[in-house]
């Protein structure tokens, strides 16, 4: 919001003209300096704890840039996920400072870059297979963003169950879990049945022809045995990962 726009309402509580409720109502709405092809929803992390995430998918760079740098003026972290090889590129020149993972394809940039955030909870990641990891660290690094401990432990499909067994200790402490599989799917409906929190189970288009580009993944686990048990969209590690890291910081709110 515009400094002066501010004051004015300010000055209007100061005079008892206006409530702070229906002050707060109009600071939180006002759509001021917003670029003209994004109306950015600057109140989310008042509301919701975290920022507005940005989807890079179809964006041009120029939207791109503007989006970000619109975030940053309002002071506010900014996350990006599902970018190309171009808008990393160009993300990374002009801050190099942010975290950039190219395997995921996330951005992330820090208001206070230096600051250590408290962390809240524990998320601990596992894929069935290498080939699912990019989708395990978009799941990882949004979880990161907001502020969870995690844990990654790849390519323990139950293709080979002992590598789950094994590193069992790994995850039975975890607030959330999150379990990345293409092929048949199966592995989020046997970690459900080891371990007492919510398991995300995210679909991914890892498989042969009869996979039908995650379907298969998608339909085993909705109809996975383990009651803990729940299931996202497939390749969908963003939201898995939000929903993870939000399950962890409500287990350990104060």
């Amino acid at each position: 919001m515009a400094d002066e726009k501010l004051k004015q309402i300010l000055e209007l509580i100061r005079l008892g003209q206006l409530s702070v409720s229906d002050g707060l109502q109009q600071i939180s709405t006002a759509p001021v300096g917003q670029p003209v092809y994004a109306n950015l929803d600057l109140d989310r992390a008042r509301r919701c704890g975290f920022p507005e995430v940005i989807l890079a998918e179809g964006k041009t760079i120029d939207w791109l840039e503007g989006v970000v740098a619109r975030l940053l003026e309002a002071s506010q972290d900014c996350f990006a996920t599902r970018l190309n090889i171009e808008q990393s590129k160009r993300l990374r020149s002009l801050y190099p400072n942010a975290q950039i993972d190219d395997i995921a394809r996330t951005f992330l940039l820090r208001t206070n870059p230096n600051a250590t955030l408290p962390t809240k909870g524990i998320v601990t990641i596992l894929t069935a297979g290498t080939g699912d990891i990019p989708v395990a660290r978009e799941a990882m690094n949004t979880a990161n963003a907001l502020g969870a401990f995690t844990r990654f432990i790849p390519d323990v499909g139950v293709a080979g169950l002992h590598r789950l067994l094994d590193n069992r200790k790994s995850f039975q402490d975890a607030d959330a879990i999150v379990v990345v599989a293409g092929m048949d799917g199966a592995l989020p409906s046997v970690v459900g049945g080891l371990v007492d929190c919510p398991v995300i189970a995210v679909p991914t288009s890892i498989g042969y022809g009869t996979c039908f580009g995650g379907l298969s993944a998608l339909l085993t686990m909705l109809n996975a045995c383990s009651a803990n048990v729940t299931t996202v969209n497939i390749d969908a590690g963003f939201k898995a990962g939000y929903v993870a890291a939000l399950i962890a910081r409500k287990a350990h709110k104060v």
